[in-house]
């Protein structure tokens, strides 16, 4: 290959490699998720059935009612906010293949979480 060809084919692939990367941003847990949280007191409440999406490894609450943010890593390590009015919870856990679990904390209270994938 000549110094120009080498040279044309390393710009090439310059250019091209960072949008390869973008398009690969996807996470094996993209999707549709519905989540059971479970409070450790019945002083707590009875718990609840979110319904979260996760896009790129973002997570996003699809519910009006309860707001959630946070990643999900590749290897499925799972840190969210969840809040809802004034009420806040952290959220940790793990997914694995199309189900997970973990625990939460608020301010008052703790619990655990599943998740099936829908």
């Amino acid at each position: 290959m000549t110094g120009f060809r080498k040279g044309l084919f390393a710009t090439i692939v310059a250019i091209v490699f960072p949008f390869t990367q973008a398009g690969a941003a996807t996470s094996s847990f993209d999707g549709a998720w519905n989540v059971r949280i479970v409070s450790s007191s019945q002083a707590c409440g009875n718990g609840a059935t979110v319904a979260i999406g996760i896009n790129n490894g973002q997570i996003a609450s699809s519910s009006a009612a309860v707001s959630a943010s946070g990643r999900v890593a590749e290897a499925g390590n799972v840190n969210v906010t969840l809040s809802t009015g004034i009420k806040r919870a952290v959220v940790f856990g793990r997914l694995s293949g199309a189900s997970g679990s973990g625990t939460w904390r608020g301010a008052m209270c703790t619990g655990t979480w599943t998740a099936e994938r829908m």
